[in-house]
């Protein structure tokens, strides 16, 4: 109903999750998969908000007003895992916060559903959005990546 991809838009976040790559963003920055949704380390961050961590549905879906219950929860549920994977391995950090903008007024740059999860820390200034983000490259993805498919591997006590 409010979309805004162009007709040949070709989906970044549905190639991801078809198994695909593109020059930002590569399978093995992939931490989680479930049936419905998947998540991983960010190609762009904010400069006190490293490893933050983008979680979308495997189905395409514009934004939030496309968006169907099933993927909606199955996104929020990977959203729920990967902020307490965060909190639990990121050194330092004291919280984390979501963030999902629809539509290019509401600072929407892709034409997929996707949710943010920042891991946050005393003073961060996440909000101010100073300074703005800046590109991340796999190199420095590669800590991030490692600590969540570690969390998500290691077995859990019950």
């Amino acid at each position: 109903m409010f979309n805004h991809a162009p007709q040949d838009y070709d989906c970044p976040f549905c190639r991801l999750a078809a198994g695909g790559e593109d020059h930002l963003t590569r399978q093995r920055d992939v931490v989680r998969r479930t049936d419905g949704a998947l998540a991983f380390v960010a190609s762009r961050w904010w400069p006190n908000n490293q490893g933050h961590v983008l979680v979308v549905p495997t189905a395409h879906h514009e934004n939030l007003y496309d968006l169907t219950a099933e993927s909606g929860h199955a996104v929020q549920d990977l959203v729920r895992e990967i902020a307490i994977a965060i909190r639990t391995t990121y050194d330092g950090c004291t919280g984390t916060s979501t963030r999902q903008h629809n539509e290019p007024a509401g600072y929407q740059d892709a034409w997929h559903y996707h949710v943010h999860v920042f891991p946050r820390y005393e003073s961060d200034n996440l909000y101010n959005n100073l300074p703005l983000p800046t590109p991340a490259t796999p190199e420095s993805r590669t800590p991030y990546i490692h600590q969540l498919l570690n969390y998500f591997t290691t077995p859990k006590p019950q």
